[in-house]
């Protein structure tokens, strides 16, 4: 396509008008995506809920299309309204401006993370519809807040409440990755993360004295053992050229604090590691070992988390999971090459998951570089238009199972 018929496209101007509501953090206004939702429900023709699971400031967004037989559990086809902060000067687009150049690359933030993915299901079944399709199953069509920031304030309480429960969800499609090559990125499991603090106490006094039984030193062997295990995973890597990042536990120190006066001995520190525990962790043997490097040490160690998910059976991609078998017939038909793998990061497949809902992560985006949370985020007119085609088809197979 030119660069006019890309201007002139109906979807193409959907898509650009959502990105252009900042929907950023760290105080995102979702209102104006709400009010955007509202008037695309209306043109489709959709049913339309908003939930409000956690405060009145992030809301749950679902746009219903009810199916033939509306007693089978449903489709949910999730994807996030809020997006990731900006650095506009590191920028050469205006970051909510949603320009496209001449080669049809479309510039702002969230075009790969991931209002791409919610407009693509929008516009999937804006020509479903149009084409006179119907289907066995409900599909939903949800929009959550604060995904980047953990879904603290969205999918994870929603996923527990009655509202959600009404939504008889069978099956979940959520975010996937850009991928450079021709192949597509599918997840099917997520690691879990944990933020771990190790507050350390310590014998304190004057800097001058060799004092027993500090806390920069039990700081210093925590942090000894943890980077030994960090560098575990980084053989099991470079040991395996077929292994992915989320096959393996990653572990990086994230926060050091403490300390009062330079020649003071401080009574306590505090350390922080970000840690992914990798599917084939025993989370109590994780655990158990954290705990017996602070008693070896010496003991005066309290750990503490921030996040401390649980162990997620990953999502089943075989003869056991129809859902799956309806996927991968409809990208099977399209010929596109799936690579499926864990997912690095975390997305709000692992809350839809964890209450026992099988999900699959996928955006179509392949030959793209990867720029989600980066600068001059782009996605091309053409690759998100090709997207659409892809999502009819999985819709239409997955649901009619």
């Amino acid at each position: 396509m030119s660069s006019n018929e890309w201007e002139s496209d109906e979807e193409i101007q959907y898509f650009r008008e959502y990105l252009r509501i900042p929907s950023v953090h760290p105080n995102p206004d979702y209102v104006p995506c709400v009010e955007f939702l509202k008037r695309q429900a209306e043109q489709i023709g959709l049913s339309m809920n908003v939930y409000y699971p956690a405060n009145d400031q992030n809301p749950v967004v679902i746009l219903t299309w009810k199916g033939l037989e509306p007693e089978l559990p449903s489709i949910l086809l999730n994807s996030h309204m809020d997006v990731v902060p900006v650095f506009p000067e590191n920028w050469t687009h205006p970051p909510f401006g949603a320009e496209m150049d001449e080669e049809g690359r479309i510039f702002a933030r969230g075009t790969q993370d991931m209002k791409c993915v919610g407009m693509q299901h929008l516009a999937a079944v804006r020509a479903l519809k149009k084409s006179g399709a119907r289907f066995k199953r409900t599909i939903h069509i949800s929009f959550v807040a604060d995904e980047e920031m953990g879904g603290r304030l969205g999918m994870r309480p929603f996923v527990n409440t009655l509202d959600f429960r009404a939504l008889n969800v069978g099956f979940g499609l959520d975010e996937g990755l850009a991928s450079p090559g021709d192949d597509f990125p599918l997840f099917y499991a997520e690691r879990a993360v944990w933020r771990v603090y190790f507050h350390i106490s310590g014998t304190a006094g004057h800097g001058s004295l060799l004092l027993p039984n500090t806390a920069g030193e039990k700081l210093n062997y925590i942090v000894g053992k943890m980077i030994a295990l960090r560098r575990t995973q980084v053989q099991r890597l470079e040991n395996n050229p077929e292994s992915v990042i989320g096959d393996v536990t990653t572990i990086n120190l994230t926060k050091i604090s403490g300390g009062v006066q330079s020649n003071v001995v401080p009574p306590q520190l505090m350390v922080c590691f970000d840690c992914r525990l990798a599917l084939d962790v025993d989370h109590e043997e994780f655990e158990a070992t954290l705990q017996k490097w602070c008693n070896e040490v010496g003991g005066g160690i309290e750990i503490t988390y921030e996040q401390k998910q649980p162990k997620v059976p990953p999502t089943a991609i075989d003869n056991s999971n129809p859902f799956w078998l309806a996927f991968k017939k409809a990208t099977d038909e399209l010929k596109l090459n799936l690579k499926p793998q864990i997912f690095t990061g975390g997305t709000d497949s692992r809350y839809i998951r964890q209450v026992g809902i099988p999900a699959l992560g996928f955006s179509p985006m392949n030959n793209t570089p990867v720029l989600l949370h980066d600068h001059d985020e782009f996605l091309k007119a053409d690759t998100y238009l090709k997207g659409i085609k892809i999502f009819q088809k999985i819709i239409s197979n997955i649901a009619n199972v």
